[in-house]
This record gives structure tokens, sequence and C-alpha cells, in this order.
């Protein structure tokens, strides 16, 4: 069963039967409530799997203007986790994940992800799954590996370039002699 909650022009997809599972939906029009288990298995690749019961998650007060609403209510949002004993996540991406993101990664060795972008919890730790997904999805992308053709323009690029640089500097060296003058 899927829970299809829209935030704003974000539509978060939440899997019930799974522990935690949750996309960004780009394909689904405002006001359409359309998921299925083909829709799911076709965009794997969009997919990651969170298992909520391995997250601490924590609420605080959100900081900012709101009057009493902010100084009342517990809408910020933190989430962590453990990276190296995130087995959920490939040993590779964790690597990845604590060296791009070692100023989130507190000294215990977890991922804080904090959000205060709403007024309702709900959202904000939509945003903070969001944001870990995100991470993952950055941290576990590799790069197409450049064609014969792609290499063979490259070094073409390079050469042009270092030979319009070396124009340049021979102008401007001629530039700078004639402005010389020999009292010899």
């Amino acid at each position: 069963m899927f829970l299809v909650r829209q935030f704003g022009h974000k539509a978060f997809i939440f899997n019930k039967s799974l522990p935690f599972q949750c996309r960004l939906s780009q394909s689904f029009p405002y006001g359409s409530s359309r998921s299925s288990d083909n829709d799911r298995d076709q965009d794997q690749s969009g997919l990651v799997d969170i298992p909520i019961d391995r997250l601490k998650i924590s609420y605080s007060r959100s900081s900012g203007p709101g009057g009493q609403h902010v100084n009342k209510v517990n809408s910020k949002a933190e989430v962590r986790f453990h990276v190296q004993t995130a087995d959920w996540i490939s040993a590779e991406v964790r690597t990845e994940l604590l060296q791009r993101y070692k100023t989130r990664v507190n000294k215990a060795g977890e991922l804080v992800v904090t959000s205060e972008v709403s007024r309702s919890q709900h959202r904000n730790l939509a945003d903070c799954v969001q944001k870990i997904r995100h991470m993952i999805s950055e941290a576990s992308y590799t790069p197409p590996e450049p064609s014969e053709e792609d290499l063979v323009l490259r070094a073409q690029r390079l050469e042009k370039r270092d030979q319009e640089r070396l124009k340049q500097k021979k102008l401007l060296s001629a530039l700078k002699k004639s402005r010389h003058m020999d009292f010899d």
C-alpha cells in the first residue's frame, strides 16, 4: 500500500508495507495520487530504501520568526544514523558519504541531517529523509567513462587553448619590448 503526500511542489511516495521508502516523484502531476507496484519496479534507480528503525529521529524547537507557535511546538526534525554500521548502504557509498559530508558527521560517526523549512513535523521529517536520499544518490553516482571521440576532442581543445595562450603571451612580450628604449 502506497501513500502519496504532496508538500508544495514536491510529491513524496511512502510505502507503508516496507520500513520506510521515500522518493521524490517528478512524474506525478499536481493532485495525482497514482502509484502502483509496476511504477515502483520500473523506477528502482530513484528509489532508496531507508529503514526507519535504523534512524534516530528527534524533534526540537525551530528557530526564527513565528511568535507563540515557534516557541511552543517542536517542529524542527533531526535525523541521524551511524554511517559505518548502515548495512543498507554499500561500503563504497558509505566511504564516499564520509568523505563528501564530513562536516555533517559528528564525533560518534553519525550523519546528522536537520530540517526546519516547514511548520509541520511531518514535512520536516520528509525533507530530512529526502536530503538523506539525495546524499546517498549523489555519493553512489559514478560518471560515465569518456569515449575515444571525447578524449580526442578534449586533447584538441587543450592543444588549441595552449596555442592561443602562447600566441597572446608572445604578443604581450612584443608590445612590452617595443616600449623599451635602449640608450646604448
